[in-house]
């Protein structure tokens, strides 16, 4: 309350003149008021802002988890065949070093000449396989890290066949009853390309899967005969390297084609993505200087396209 007084009637000019010292007294409280409400808003979105970007960042670990989970579940499989490889040379040149020692023994030369040639290249395939286990390893443990952000010189049809069968295997590993044709076409003699080899692994990686749901949900669906086919390719076009991942699956709904890019948005039953993967493959690419586009029909299947810089 503001009072003002006077011993004397006030004459027309002191009546109005308090008036509007009244209402200037009542605008300003009303202002002070407004501020408080503001700086209280502003707290409550800065709280829910720091609570948004915690959020964020766990559903972006979550789905690198994700990926990480079809990775590892195809790792066993992958790495036993170079391995079985090893143990099998290993064992057929400890039999030819036995035969060779009888033949040291009975003085045939020519015959020791023969079988060192056969446990040389022995050892050499011993060692493309040991390489072969190594090399998966590797890019398991590559995956699995944080990126470094650091970019290397990388053969994108080597990493993108890696991860075709990393992921069908992974998929195997949780649905034995799941089946797919892969069919790659590599381009040979591509160009060597200068990738953050983790990123572009996961945004293949993440590709390739979603073709294999799709294939997987529309072999569920199908009463005709069908055969989920997953096709990976690469080539070269001016002075780019496309990497495209196809599917002959149910294809994306036209009405959901403008948003498969947006942050949580997903076509998938709930508990089953977070919708995320899409949206940080997009970033990832542009962020490498390159484009994601997405070509699809319904009940006809669809097709990405990466495509980076050389």
């Amino acid at each position: 309350m503001l009072y003002v007084g006077s011993e004397v009637p006030l004459t027309e000019d002191e009546l109005n003149l308090a008036q509007n010292l009244a209402d200037a007294f009542s605008a300003a409280y009303s202002r002070y008021e407004d501020f408080n409400r503001l700086e209280l808003a502003n707290k409550k979105i800065e709280k829910t802002l720091v609570d948004l970007k915690q959020t964020q960042a766990q559903l972006i670990q979550s789905e690198k988890m994700a990926s990480l989970g079809e990775l590892t579940a195809g790792i066993a499989h992958e790495i036993q065949n170079p391995l079985n490889f090893v143990n099998n040379f290993s064992e057929v040149s400890h039999e030819l070093l036995t035969e060779m020692k009888e033949e040291l023994d009975n003085g045939d030369l020519e015959e020791v000449r023969a079988i060192s040639k056969d446990i040389e290249q022995n050892l050499e395939k011993i060692n493309h396989h040991g390489h072969r286990a190594s090399d998966i390893v590797k890019g398991m443990l590559q995956h699995s890290r944080s990126s470094s952000g650091k970019k290397e010189l990388i053969d994108i049809s080597a990493l993108a066949d890696e991860y075709l069968r990393l992921a069908y295997h992974g998929l195997r590993a949780k649905d034995k009853s799941f089946n797919a044709k892969m069919e790659t076409n590599f381009e040979e003699n591509l160009d060597k390309i200068n990738i953050v080899p983790q990123d572009i692994g996961r945004v293949i990686l993440n590709l390739i899967t979603n073709a294999f749901h799709a294939v997987s949900e529309r072999k569920k669906e199908s009463v005709q005969p069908f055969a989920p086919t997953v096709k990976v390719r690469t080539k070269k076009t001016g002075k780019t390297i496309e990497v495209v991942v196809s599917d002959n699956g149910k294809g994306i709904p036209e009405k959901a084609l403008d948003k498969i890019f947006q942050p949580f948005f997903t076509t998938k039953p709930t508990g089953q993505g977070t919708g995320l993967g899409l949206s940080l493959s997009y970033d990832i690419i542009k962020a490498h200087g390159g484009e994601l586009k997405v070509a699809t029909k319904e009940n006809k299947g669809t097709e990405f396209k990466i495509i980076l810089p050389i």
